[in-house]
């Protein structure tokens, strides 16, 4: 590929991964009429979720949550903003999350000796995508693969990247929709 079609190339990638980040993360949270602590708990539930091994799952996980907390003030957060982040563990991103977490949790079960490589990681989710096996046997490996393989510790590795991420973006967006909102008034004042 020549210079200037990799270029156009990757800068085409760059405006179609800006428009996807943009569309599916930031204009959820700037369009939210909640108060900025409800939309703010909707980003860190999300971003715990996506930092979590429950991949296929974040949906329904937060349905259920937002549908216990929906009657709690303190507790309450925005359902849509809660799905629209647990976009940051996506086809793309799983693998290395997924890896990160398994690497933090034998670190914190102690087996420094026996941390995996990302290759070997590679390797056992390449396993669980071979064909060839019915769907029984692909659930069964599966859970296998994630009780006693990998689940466990991944699930342990969650529990400091979960509350790290998800402190950060409720922090992050609590100052960005104040500070949007802010100029957004601003804006509006000195228009009449």
């Amino acid at each position: 590929m020549s210079g200037k079609r990799h270029r156009h190339h990757s800068s085409r990638a760059r405006s179609g991964l800006y428009r996807l980040l943009r569309y599916r993360l930031l204009l959820p949270l700037l369009r939210s009429h909640h108060p900025p602590q409800i939309a703010a708990r909707g980003t860190a539930v999300g971003l715990i979720l996506a930092f979590t091994p429950t991949i296929g799952l974040h949906t329904i996980i937060a349905g259920a949550l937002w549908a216990v907390t929906a009657r709690s003030e303190r507790f309450h957060f925005s359902l849509i903003l809660a799905l629209a982040w647990t976009w940051a563990s996506n086809p793309i991103t799983a693998l290395p999350i997924y890896y990160l977490l398994y690497v933090t949790g034998q670190m914190m079960f102690g087996h420094w000796g026996h941390l995996s490589g990302y290759a070997d990681f590679i390797a056992i989710a390449h396993d669980l995508h071979d064909g060839g096996r019915t769907l029984l046997q692909d659930l069964e490996l599966m859970a296998k693969v994630m009780l006693e393989d990998l689940g466990l510790t991944m699930l342990v590795g969650s529990i400091p990247w979960a509350a790290l991420v998800g402190g950060l973006g409720y922090w992050g967006s609590m100052k960005f929709i104040e500070r949007y909102r802010r100029e957004k008034a601003a804006r509006r004042a000195r228009k009449h």
